[in-house]
């Protein structure tokens, strides 16, 4: 998802909180990140006010390679329409929620994404009670769609394209479009996919609600920092590569001990910070990359213990997998 509408003030201004990111983050001793205010898998949390998830996860590995330290991370709850003015304003330092990489997400907004870490589209849960089985059957029905998002205009030009109408019914968070979907306000229900068996999971009845075959869109979803602090992006930037690489190179949080004192691969060693100077690049320490996987271990793990098959969410690798497993994960070289 994406696409808030900010004033323009805030676009002209924002390059001037955008420089020394990386420094601001070390002399504070904490990152400060944007999350979902509430995405069960990706973020959320639980009754002591601990978060956890898939997008928790990289907010904690870049902590891990910036300050040596996974826990140092103040979690900020943002909204569709709150998440780009938390970050152009400087009050994050890194914005890890679903938001999806599109033309005017970069370039208008004057926004730059780290990479993609998650591939998804656009997808449609209604009630099993309602008997359809497919998008092409919700000619007629009420949507609930989030306002100030890709879903929005990706939902009218799919009813377009197929000659049927609707009734959209605007929503502003998750939470809301939930409770509307649950009190039968709404018919159908259209967000992200993964945001769909996420919801979906949290309902007391799980099997009464099925998640229709149509997907409408291309979603990349993925990390966002301010544009113009090209240092501050390099280090998210290679923190993901660093995450989906370690999952190639079969390092775990298993080994990852083992193999951090020295290889006979030199890709591993230069990951790992044994050999180069890719962390002095970064202006971090050596180990950067090792203090990164301390926090929840390579991408395959972060995924399968927080969104896939085994967990409440169930979300396949698909487009997720590595690319050498026929999915779309693919890390630039650590040389």
């Amino acid at each position: 998802m994406h696409k808030g509408i900010l004033l323009g003030a805030m676009l002209l201004t924002a390059g001037g909180a955008t420089a020394g990111t990386l420094d601001d983050v070390k002399a504070r001793g904490t990152l400060n990140c944007g999350v979902n205010a509430g995405l069960v898998g990706f973020a959320s949390q639980n009754g002591n006010g601990e978060w956890s998830g898939f997008d928790v996860g990289l907010c904690r590995a870049v902590a891990g390679a910036v300050l040596g330290d996974p826990n140092a991370v103040t979690f900020f709850e943002t909204t569709t329409s709150s998440r780009f003015t938390s970050l152009l304003s400087g009050e994050i330092d890194l914005l890890a929620r679903n938001t999806t990489w599109s033309f005017s997400t970069d370039v208008e907004l004057k926004l730059d994404f780290a990479g993609v870490n998650y591939y998804d589209g656009q997808g449609f849960m209604v009630p099993k009670s309602l008997g359809v089985s497919s998008a092409k059957e919700l000619d007629g029905r009420t949507i609930c769609v989030q306002a100030d998002t890709t879903t929005a205009p990706n939902l009218e030009e799919y009813f377009n394209r197929n000659n049927m109408t609707y009734d959209p019914i605007p929503v502003e968070a998750t939470a809301e479009a939930q409770t509307l979907y649950l009190e039968g306000e709404c018919e159908v229900y259209t967000t992200d996919a993964s945001g769909l068996a996420a919801i979906r999971a949290t309902f007391q009845t799980p099997g009464d609600h099925v998640l229709l075959p149509e997907i409408i869109s291309k979603e990349p979803l993925g990390p966002v920092v301010r544009h113009g602090d090209d240092e501050w992006g390099d280090v998210v930037r290679w923190v993901l590569n660093a995450l989906i690489a370690a999952e190639e190179l079969g390092i775990t949080s298993t080994n990852l001990e083992e193999l951090a004192v020295g290889t006979d691969n030199p890709e591993i060693n230069r990951l790992l910070g044994t050999e180069g100077i890719l962390g002095e690049m970064l202006d971090l320490s050596p180990d950067w990359a090792v203090q990164a996987l301390r926090a929840g271990g390579n991408y395959g793990e972060l995924f399968a213990r927080n969104i896939g098959e085994n967990t409440p969410i169930g979300l396949s690798r698909g487009l997720n997998a590595l690319w050498t497993d026929g999915g779309l994960l693919y890390a630039q070289p650590f040389r």
